[in-house]
């Protein structure tokens, strides 16, 4: 094919037909009228190499620290507490805070800052190999989910979690 991946070829035809050989994808997803598709991105892409190489950092830390986990409400004082999740789309998220302040901001959007919060203090990777797969739904880790922007969201996938809880088990490839 003589022009880009996804595009016309340079007599301005429409975009080589013929079967494809191994190589990046010739799929192109429907946009809105008035708007260009956009290239495929490569795997060798620098800017996608560089951020799977700081996620895979940010995961590796996560899963080395010590993270706080609010308890949800229980049946009475007595019983065993879960910990607190969310559902979202049809995915639960386990809650869990770098320190204090995070929790407390959390607190504060949920109008709730005046409570007490028990929480436990949990690894990282006992979050994503133990408490995943337990949870026997979908499930997500949910990092300082109050910070916006400064929040992470470690999803239920291949090489975030194990294998078994990942909803994209039967895919190939992972976020490693």
């Amino acid at each position: 094919m003589s022009g880009p991946v996804g595009r016309p070829d340079e007599a301005g035809g429409p975009a080589d037909s013929s079967p494809a050989e191994p190589g990046p994808s010739r799929s192109r997803t429907p946009t809105e009228p008035g708007t260009v598709p956009a290239a495929p991105v490569s795997a060798e892409d620098p800017l996608v190499t560089a951020r799977r190489l700081e996620f895979t950092a940010l995961l590796d830390r996560f899963r080395s620290t010590a993270v706080l986990v609010p308890l949800g409400a229980g049946p009475s004082p007595d019983a065993e507490r879960g910990l607190l999740t969310t559902d979202l789309n049809g995915i639960r998220f386990i809650l869990a805070f770098s320190d204090q302040q995070a929790l407390a901001r959390y607190a504060q959007a949920r109008g709730e800052f005046h409570r007490e919060w028990a929480y436990r203090t949990v690894l990282g990777a006992r979050l994503l190999d133990v408490a995943v797969p337990a949870a026997g739904v979908p499930c997500g880790v949910a990092l300082d989910c109050a910070d916006g922007p400064g929040g992470v969201i470690f999803p239920p996938v291949k090489g975030i979690v194990p294998d078994e809880a990942a909803v994209d088990a039967g895919t190939a490839g992972t976020y490693e």
